[in-house]
């Protein structure tokens, strides 16, 4: 995640950034001292997150979170870090996400920053939710630290892994947590054929089928891999190539 602190005071501003420094999951990526270098700021960066104090000069920090707030649902979360508690309710009001008391208590805090990556994870799943169903020409496979948008037309083959199964694609290979059946569901049927009741192969990834001595047949993709065909899938697939 990435977070911007807003803060008239540089003491107040070096309390939180040394609080965050305990959250290696989440990157400090600016600080500003008033309203309108914070909106520039934001759409320079793009955080996920603003922590933000409620009193300051010519914005203050309920005005700075409503404008925020009000550009789309994709605006960056707001926690309000700040020494007045009459501010809470109006806080609530312009839909920030907490509101965190100076002098900050270490566990409050961690409280307040668990609530907002719980908030970005369900953002997440929501896009990636969002770019299956509307844009079926990629894949977004989820890793541990990033996104990777894999386009269908690279795949070659995708082979079953247990939970997962494996996506060969331009000379690398990604796991992605999904079952072969249900991938094979997504994809267009007429463009990737089974050919064992543990992989896929992509049609237009077909450079030659082949016998084996051994009455074997055997698949050949673009990037050189043979793939040995199950017996009961050669008419479907010799069916697909044609």
């Amino acid at each position: 995640m990435k977070a911007i602190i807003v803060d008239d005071e540089p003491l107040a501003r070096d309390g939180i950034r040394m609080l965050l420094a305990e959250h290696r999951e989440i990157e400090l990526v600016g600080e500003a001292g008033n309203g309108n270098d914070a909106l520039a700021l934001i759409a320079h960066t793009q955080p996920d997150l603003l922590l933000v104090d409620v009193q300051m000069p010519e914005m203050s920090g309920l005005e700075l979170a409503a404008r925020v707030l009000a550009l789309d649902a994709e605006a960056p979360a707001v926690i309000f870090v700040t020494a007045y508690d009459e501010f809470a309710l109006r806080a609530f009001e312009v839909h920030a996400l907490d509101y965190v008391l100076k002098p900050i208590e270490e566990q409050r805090f961690a409280e307040a920053l668990r609530r907002a990556r719980t908030l970005a994870s369900a953002r997440l799943r929501e896009a990636l939710a969002d770019i299956r169903r509307d844009t079926p020409t990629r894949l977004a496979i989820r890793g541990s630290e990033a996104v990777v948008f894999v386009p269908i037309d690279d795949i070659d083959w995708i082979e079953a892994a247990d939970y997962y199964v494996e996506i060969h694609a331009g000379g690398r290979s990604y796991l992605h947590r999904e079952t072969l059946q249900r991938l094979q569901e997504l994809l267009d049927p007429e463009r990737f054929v089974r050919i064992h009741r543990s992989r896929l192969v992509n049609r237009d990834r077909v450079r030659e089928i082949r016998w084996e001595p051994r009455g074997e047949m055997v698949v050949v993709t673009t990037g050189g891999v043979s793939l040995k065909v199950a017996r009961s899938c050669r008419a479907k697939l010799t069916r697909a190539v044609r």
